[in-house]
């Protein structure tokens, strides 16, 4: 369903939540990746036909939006004033009903310290970072021309967590990536070890019609490998996961409520931990919960205050 804004139609939102995207493309050409292919270079949207977009959202019940780009801090660079996300977000966090701005997915090279400072500076701005990695690899990085090397990659992170302790962080991996050792990959289990990812998502490699690798490079790790590395990902990604959440059990954490599944409500933290509610709560409220139980993927808890429960 639709409906007419005055200067341009859009969807009409059907929760608290919504997706808007910024900047369509992407100019890197990592050699697994089709998007540039099929999508075309980057391309931002003007920012005041993104504001006017996310103002009707709200105006329909939106409470929080993602602002969406294959590389969201290319935004802006392609437009006649080259703003950047930083200026986008306040834009966007003038607008009185929009309660929470999230973003994603980021690239190291991209992600300037001016934006970073936009995303600590900014109240509704949440400090959450979907910031792919890929391997721990500098070999393997190179061969997939990513356009940084592991050590510029950990000066982003410490970057992020200098100006914001406590921001939650994700990472993609992708693993049997074509010439892909085993020393390769002790490598990004090694990183993994070390930077302990709030998320991480996994993928073993398989080939992609009409990209570089698909062309030019075979592919030479055995499935069984692949399979064996990925389930050693997750192995880690859920003890480490697991350790970071139980840290949270006795903290109260302000989540926007997004909806209700099998009877329960349920909404993310500021860090980006889903939360489940113990008892009925408004969907689209922001409540403050005290967290009671932790698994690896999920924290449980209780409102702090009665007063805002349905």
């Amino acid at each position: 369903m639709a409906a007419n804004s005055g200067r341009g139609t859009y969807a009409v939102p059907e929760g608290p939540t919504a997706y808007v995207p910024v900047v369509h493309g992407c100019n890197k050409f990592c050699t697994y990746c089709i998007v540039p292919y099929r999508r075309g270079r980057e391309k931002s949207r003007p920012m005041d036909e993104i504001v006017r977009e996310v103002a009707y959202l709200t105006a329909h019940g939106v409470r929080e939006v993602t602002l969406l780009g294959q590389t969201v801090e290319a935004y802006g660079h392609d437009l006649p004033e080259q703003p950047d996300l930083g200026d986008l977000m306040r834009e966007l966090s003038a607008l009185d009903r929009l309660h929470r701005i999230r973003f994603l997915t980021s690239y190291p090279k991209d992600m300037t310290r001016r934006i970073l400072e936009a995303v600590a500076e900014l109240p509704k701005v949440m400090e959450c970072f979907s910031l792919p990695v890929q391997a721990g690899s500098d070999d393997v990085l190179e061969s997939m021309r990513r356009g940084y090397t592991t050590a510029e990659y950990l000066e982003k992170i410490a970057e992020v967590r200098q100006l914001m302790p406590a921001a939650g962080i994700t990472t993609d991996i992708i693993v049997g990536y074509p010439g892909e050792t085993d020393a390769d990959f002790e490598q990004t289990a090694a990183l993994l070890e070390a930077l302990r990812f709030d998320k991480v998502h996994v993928a073993a490699y398989s080939p992609r019609p009409g990209t570089i690798a698909w062309r030019k490079m075979p592919d030479d790790v055995p499935h069984s490998v692949k399979a064996d590395r990925l389930h050693r990902v997750e192995e880690i990604e859920g003890r480490i996961s697991r350790e970071l959440n139980e840290r949270l059990i006795g903290t109260t954490q302000e989540i926007l409520v997004e909806g209700v599944k099998n009877g329960q409500p349920f909404g993310r933290t500021r860090s980006g931990h889903l939360v489940h509610v113990d008892v009925p709560a408004r969907v689209g409220s922001l409540l403050d919960v005290h967290i009671e139980h932790a698994g690896a993927f999920s924290l449980r808890g209780a409102p702090v205050d009665a007063l805002l429960l349905a």
